[in-house]
């Protein structure tokens, strides 16, 4: 019997790689990260069930963890967002003045 491929292993690469460049967008990569993550356990299920009939299980598990560590980027830069907000204010990053924003990141970190 000729092995198959397992289902969505491109989607999943072409999520997990996308979650990953989307990181800088105010961290809304997470959730093509969590459906690239939902998608790989599911395919790694039906491996799972029968392992002799699915050649592309490499795929999926680097999918896999592409996931995990773009997830890991997104929850970081959105920590680093609201420290950022937290420290310097909503105010002085809406106000678009490269002045004070630079004046306010002067006195944050002491230079």
């Amino acid at each position: 019997m000729e092995q198959q491929k397992l289902p969505n292993a491109t989607l999943i690469i072409v999520l997990s790689i996308a979650s990953f460049l989307c990181c800088c967008f105010y961290g809304i990569g997470i959730i093509t990260a969590v459906i690239a993550l939902v998608l790989a356990f599911n395919s790694q299920k039906i491996y799972n069930s029968n392992p002799e009939d699915y050649s592309n299980i490499g795929t999926i598990k680097t999918g896999k963890i592409i996931s995990i560590i773009a997830i890991v980027v997104n929850l970081a830069f959105i920590g680093f967002v609201i420290w950022l907000i937290s420290e310097l204010g909503l105010e002085v990053l809406q106000s678009g003045d490269q002045e004070l924003i630079q004046e306010k990141m002067q006195e944050l970190f002491g230079q």
